[in-house]
């Protein structure tokens, strides 16, 4: 391991009263200094931490600018221009008009994890200027309270809508801007609908096929999950949206790699998927996210 170093961690403003611990990067945290570097976190902008290193996680799609221009004051830093993540950006799958597709379609939500982060900062910035909105909004009707904060179309990624063709999809989804309509090219073998996870840091990565039958595939409805080795698109994926850091959600259909979602701020791994690994498995990957950081060190 490289000697030591101050390595800071930016979390968007809002993230100050809440857990670090539902993020991976919180885990990873812990072996870094196990292995003697100094790291701290930051909340916002307002106040910068001397660091070697600056680590940019801002559970947002689209980054703000002012969290940008910080990052860019540190010598070294992890995702400091990864700045959108959206759907819109990073897919090839989108159906547009006239294009001809007649199969299956699923629509999405154009932000990443159905816009819940975002929704959540709103939330946030309400509650602070006006403390008693936080108890108030859980009594009044969702047409008030859509009002004050952006009514999300899906409560989360499974409730994701696929159908027949793209003349099923309902009107009010096809017009609306937040959402967007891909191809759905499920990735299908034994039955089981099958989608790759490939996590990294800097020069280690960690790549899983998970199983579900469910065809949104997530780590607590999957039944089987296996070690795989990422296909080397992942490779164009990351230089194309300047990740150093996160993962990505994809399929792999006729041979064809299919991106199907990126993130920038890895939640810690839910517990459906421990009861498929053994805890030294999992344990193991992240020590092998862990060690990527000396990529930079």
């Amino acid at each position: 391991m490289s000697a030591r170093r101050h390595i800071a961690i930016l979390f968007h403003e809002s993230d100050r009263h809440r857990p670090a611990q539902g993020y991976i990067v919180h885990l990873l945290a812990e072996y870094w200094r196990q292995w003697g570097h100094d790291v701290r976190f930051i909340y916002g902008v307002r106040r910068g931490e001397p660091a070697d290193l600056l680590f940019v996680h801002v559970d947002l799609s689209v980054v703000p600018e002012e969290y940008l221009e910080f990052a860019s004051r540190y010598p070294l830093t992890i995702n400091g221009a990864a700045d959108d993540i959206r759907k819109s950006r990073i897919s090839m799958n989108i159906v547009a008009a006239g294009d001809g597709w007649r199969g299956p379609v699923i629509v999405k939500s154009d932000l990443n994890y159905a816009g819940l982060p975002e929704t959540i900062r709103v939330r946030s910035r309400l509650e602070q200027r006006w403390p008693l909105w936080g108890r108030l909004r859980r009594k009044l009707p969702a047409r008030i309270r859509s009002r004050f904060e952006p009514a999300n179309p899906f409560a989360g990624p499974e409730d994701y809508r696929i159908y027949e063709d793209v003349s099923r999809v309902p009107a009010a989804h096809a017009r609306d801007e937040r959402l967007l309509i891909e191809r759905f090219l499920p990735e299908l073998e034994d039955g089981l609908y099958h989608t790759r996870l490939y996590q990294f840091l800097g020069n280690r990565w960690v790549c899983v096929r998970m199983g579900s039958r469910s065809p949104i595939v997530k780590a607590h409805n999957s039944v089987r999950v296996e070690r795989v080795e990422p296909h080397k698109h992942v490779i164009e994926w990351r230089e194309r949206l300047r990740l150093d850091y996160g993962k990505f959600d994809y399929v792999v259909v006729n041979g064809k790699p299919i991106l199907l979602d990126a993130n920038k701020t890895i939640g810690a791994t839910p517990s459906g998927m421990n009861q498929l690994m053994s805890r030294e498995e999992v344990e193991s990957n992240r020590r092998i996210l862990a060690e990527g950081i000396d990529s930079y060190l």
